[in-house]
């Protein structure tokens, strides 16, 4: 019986120690340590033996399932760190290798200008203000004198998600919210932001576009004001020569309104095909707030007066860029895209 079961034992060990991989050595544990295992047939015939002979077996067979095991147990510990360090081997990196050229990404051209923008305005003093994309008729139109049934509305042709509530046409609203939040106190701000209007689009148009509002309402302000804040703002944008002139035109929240030119920094006024050879290039809108919006957001325009001007985000980087297409900023072509890196 004892020889029985050391040629067990010995048969068992020499096959563990043969096995190769994870699955061959469940194979033999289920083998030698399984219901159906030599030890459990030989374990069938118990009851035959006397009482001496049962504690002998029942000992000796326990010891050798014991010894079994932790062969296994042993064994599966070496193959694991086997496997651990064939990964190891084959995941290696090779240091003396060059390393992968890792691609800095690049600042969008408009997110770059609206920084720049927003920089030179704040050194002026200025805050910025942001307001909500979906507005209400009352901010997007009527406190900024243009009421239901104006023929101004259809300069703004908008999305409309119900009768009063649609996608904002300008950043004015937040012109609207600042004051009346401000409750009659002086008021110096630049809005920036995303607007909507329903066009067809083509190269010089968009549904949707970005667009930065200037707002200052205080005591004695004046045109000069308004002409001076330009001007410095044109000479940050496109070159310390730069001139500026205005041209009368319309705009409802504003009397008197007019239209921004600023000198051709292609051909320094000499007449090009950028200027459409008039030495002159359009812009933004301006005026001195009209008395009508002073009036709805509670300031009194005998005491109180100010300046509000827009320009279009995307106008003024493809004339800063010479882009010639506004489509390429919402293409997501990375052609286009790959011109701007490193500009920050």
């Amino acid at each position: 019986m004892t020889e029985k079961l050391n040629q067990i034992l010995n048969e068992a060990k020499a096959e563990i120690a043969k096995a190769k991989s994870m699955l061959k050595l469940n194979e033999i544990r289920a083998f030698y340590t399984g219901k159906k295992s030599p030890l459990a047939e030989m374990m069938k015939n118990i009851a035959s033996l006397t009482i001496e002979e049962k504690k002998t077996l029942g000992s000796a067979s326990n010891k050798v399932k014991q010894e079994i095991e932790l062969a296994i147990s042993q064994k599966r510990n070496e193959l694991e760190n086997e496997e651990i360090n064939a990964k190891l081997n084959a995941e290696a990196i090779d240091v003396t290798l060059p390393g992968y050229d890792l691609k800095n990404g690049s600042i969008h051209p408009i997110n770059k200008v609206i920084e720049e923008l927003e920089d030179i305005f704040i050194g002026m003093g200025y805050k910025i203000a942001e307001g909500p994309e979906v507005e209400i008729d009352v901010f997007n139109f009527e406190m900024l004198n243009v009421p239901k049934g104006h023929p101004a509305r259809d300069m703004q042709d908008s999305f409309y998600i119900n009768d009063n509530v649609l996608m904002r046409t300008q950043t004015s609203p937040v012109q609207v919210r600042t004051l009346l939040e401000a409750n009659g106190k002086p008021v110096k701000i630049v809005c920036p932001g995303k607007v909507y209007r329903r066009d067809d689009d083509d190269a010089t148009h968009s549904h949707q576009f970005m667009q930065l509002e200037g707002l200052v309402v205080d005591k004695n302000i004046t045109m000069s004001d308004l002409k001076g804040t330009l001007s410095m703002l044109m000479k940050k944008m496109f070159g310390s020569e730069r001139k500026i002139r205005f041209k009368p035109s319309y705009f409802p929240f504003t009397e008197p309104s007019v239209e921004v030119d600023v000198s051709c920094f292609k051909c320094g006024g000499k007449g090009c095909p950028m200027c459409k050879h008039t030495g002159w290039i359009e812009v933004l809108g301006a005026g001195m707030v009209h008395p009508n919006v002073l009036k709805g957001v509670g300031y009194d325009p005998n005491v109180w007066r100010g300046f509000a001007f827009g320009v279009g985000i995307e106008r003024v980087t493809m004339l800063k860029y010479g882009i010639d297409d506004i489509r390429n900023f919402y293409t997501n072509d990375s052609r286009f895209l790959k011109q701007f890196e490193g500009e920050r």
